[in-house]
């Protein structure tokens, strides 16, 4: 590491006084030799806009400074490119730190980062529509989410995700486990080491990349691995409320079972579309697709992977 960018979402998170933290990780690097700078940014498009310009002045790394909406926005920029990605944790979950074996005070991982060692991960990609009807298409490290999930971050308040942090996520999915729709669509995938294509009905489809989230759920897709250059699936086909609560307990204690009606397979593609008659008339009725924990948009969507596309640089 010889030039490094510090991005930071000020709007992450956690606690809003980091401005010492940062200034104590700067000394740090500044103290080995590296040319660091602190950035700010302050929404999805400066973070990228920052990044490009980080990249076009010569930066071998970029830290991402804030939680996994921040990380998100700088993969856009570095995927496909040898700039290496670099996390301090100081967001809400810090899924990604967390697989990472980060430790969760930002000095420390700095410290961690600086003995640290360069790896090659596979990025998940998504191409989907965005709420105007638009085609998009952004890259993912952590997971994709369609339906039950994804409709959680289409109705958790930017406002009240920033005051609560994690309770905020975990009162909004205990009100949907209650009240939501358990709206079907489909989805064509083949598993991995498999030609022959498959088809299923689902409430909702997760995507993983990672192996352990950290907090309550560590983890929520066993078989998930950024050494893998494939996705874990989560394939809910079952509409019971008290099949996903089984699920979620599983992932709390633990446990090796299967839940009826939820499957896990590996796979490289997933594509998604609206199930027939395809009734999309309000908002409550469309079927969301997030990466990330970002809401993008809503079906149709597809799912790929891209080998080796993201340098990261980890203990």
């Amino acid at each position: 590491m010889r030039k490094a960018a510090l991005l930071f979402n000020p709007d992450s998170g956690g606690s809003r006084k980091l401005q010492s933290q940062l200034d104590s990780v700067l000394a740090l690097l500044r103290d080995a030799g590296v040319d660091a700078t602190l950035i700010l940014a302050h929404s999805r498009a400066h973070a990228e806009e920052q990044t490009r310009q980080a990249v076009k002045e010569g930066c071998d790394t970029v830290f991402a400074c804030g939680g996994d909406g921040t990380i998100h926005n700088l993969i856009q920029v570095l995927a496909n490119t040898p700039v290496a990605l670099a996390v301090l944790p100081m967001g809400t979950a810090n899924a990604l730190a967390h697989d990472l074996g980060l430790p969760m005070n930002i000095v420390g991982a700095a410290k961690a980062v600086l003995r640290g060692t360069l790896r090659k991960a596979t990025l998940g990609c998504v191409q989907y529509r965005d709420f105007n009807g638009n085609p998009g298409t952004r890259f993912f490290v952590i997971a994709v989410g369609v339906g039950v999930d994804a409709h959680l971050f289409y109705k958790l308040v930017p406002e009240i995700k920033r005051n609560w942090g994690m309770a905020a996520y975990y009162l909004r999915a205990w009100h949907l486990w209650f009240t939501y729709a358990m709206t079907r669509f489909q989805v064509e995938y083949t598993e991995t080491g498999s030609s022959d294509s498959q088809r299923a009905e689902l409430t909702e489809l997760l995507g993983v990349r990672i192996s352990q989230f950290g907090g309550v759920l560590q983890q929520l897709a066993p078989g998930a691995s950024l050494d893998r250059s494939d996705l874990r699936l989560v394939l809910c086909r079952t509409g019971s409320r008290f099949a996903y609560l089984a699920y979620v307990t599983r992932s709390l204690l633990r446990l090796n079972c299967r839940i009826p009606g939820i499957d896990l397979v590996h796979a490289s593609k997933a594509v998604c579309h609206y199930a027939p008659p395809a009734t999309k008339s309000s908002a409550e009725s469309k079927i969301c697709v997030e990466a990330d924990g970002e809401l993008l948009g809503v079906l149709p969507v597809e799912i790929t992977v891209v080998p080796d596309a993201l340098t990261l640089l980890s203990p």
